[in-house]
């Protein structure tokens, strides 16, 4: 099935100058940028964001990372696109992820692992539009 999900290249990659290997690693994938912005979120856009974690021990130290500068964020779309992302991110600790994955290769810590990606359709659904209108997503019928 053709998904979309989103994926953010964190403060910690951005800073890193490490932005054009992870979009070419996820185009050599063969998933398709649909949407792609710079944004720089405050604490409370980054709190509204991970919401989700809100009652988790590591809320305020992530959403002070994840305020801390930009994060190049985008919006990619494939064949089975939430699960090949996840796949190509690695495990969330960097040191337990595999080789040759994006979090292996970047990532510094737990916290600032280089790339956040939608983990469901559902986390997918609420994320996306969180950061792009319909207006600035495009799909195969449209062209920038």
């Amino acid at each position: 099935m053709v998904e979309r999900t989103l994926v953010m290249i964190k403060p910690d990659a951005v800073r890193g100058g490490h932005v054009g290997s992870i979009i070419r690693r996820f185009e050599g994938a063969g998933l398709a940028i649909r949407a792609l912005k710079l944004v720089c979120m405050d604490r409370r856009e980054a709190e509204g964001f991970y919401q989700v974690h809100r009652e988790r021990p590591f809320f305020p130290s992530l959403t002070q990372f994840m305020s801390s500068g930009p994060t190049v964020t985008m919006v990619l779309e494939g064949e089975g696109a939430i699960a090949k992302v996840r796949q190509l991110m690695g495990a969330t600790d960097p040191a337990k992820a595999d080789p040759g994955t994006l979090r292996k290769e970047f990532a510094r810590n737990v916290e600032q692992n280089a790339v956040h990606g939608s983990d469901s359709l559902t986390s997918a659904a609420y994320e996306i539009p969180y950061f792009f209108s319909a207006l600035e997503q495009f799909g195969d019928d449209r062209t920038a």
